[in-house]
């Protein structure tokens, strides 16, 4: 399959008209035009301790990013603060695990989850994060056995979003951090 540098796959999503920017097109976009995986290689910074998020692109429309995956290394479970998110996992393997809420307590920041589907990426299939059901984790499982790399666009840059936590059944507010912008490590990063 042919597939776009990134340079152009940002140009492509640059070119979507603003009404057209909708979560069917974008995916649809990504799903026609997998990266070349040599043009994203300069972002990818590995830790062993935690994931890694690595800035390519930001405009007031979308941010690009991507995500360095250590074996056995997990997000948080979160949302995206109410925006868009598509994802393509060009190296190895991830499995997204959605949430639904059961019950909430706002006020007192509980929150009860349940699992509902998980799905499986690689080979650059897209996926994206359905606003109806926003809550879930992505995991690059022990048994995958292989780091990972994921491809990330949200639809309006945000800064913080709510982590849940299963074992306290509560959540709240975090921020959140690039580990490196064009490919340069930002500055207090210890990988």
């Amino acid at each position: 399959m042919k597939t776009l540098r990134v340079e152009n796959l940002i140009e492509g999503l640059c070119a979507i008209p603003e009404a057209a920017f909708t979560c069917d097109n974008v995916y649809r976009f990504l799903a026609e035009n997998p990266v070349d995986v040599d043009s994203i290689a300069p972002y990818f910074h590995w830790s062993r301790r935690f994931y890694t998020r690595n800035l390519i692109f930001k405009n007031e429309r979308f941010e690009m990013m991507v995500l360095c995956w250590d074996k056995g290394q997990a997000s948080r479970i979160h949302n995206h603060a109410d925006q868009m998110c598509w994802m393509t996992v060009p190296v190895g393997r991830l499995r997204g695990q959605n949430f639904a809420v059961r019950e909430i307590d706002e006020s007192r920041g509980f929150c009860r989850l349940k699992e509902t589907d998980n799905f499986d990426l690689s080979e650059c299939l897209a996926a994206k994060v359905e606003l109806e059901e926003p809550i879930h984790q992505i995991l690059n499982l022990p048994e995958f056995e292989s780091r990972a790399v994921s491809l990330h666009i949200y639809s309006r840059p945000f800064d913080t979003c709510l982590a849940y936590c299963r074992e306290t059944d509560t959540f709240k507010e975090v921020p959140l951090f690039y580990t490196s912008v064009g490919g340069k490590l930002c500055d207090n990063v210890e990988l």
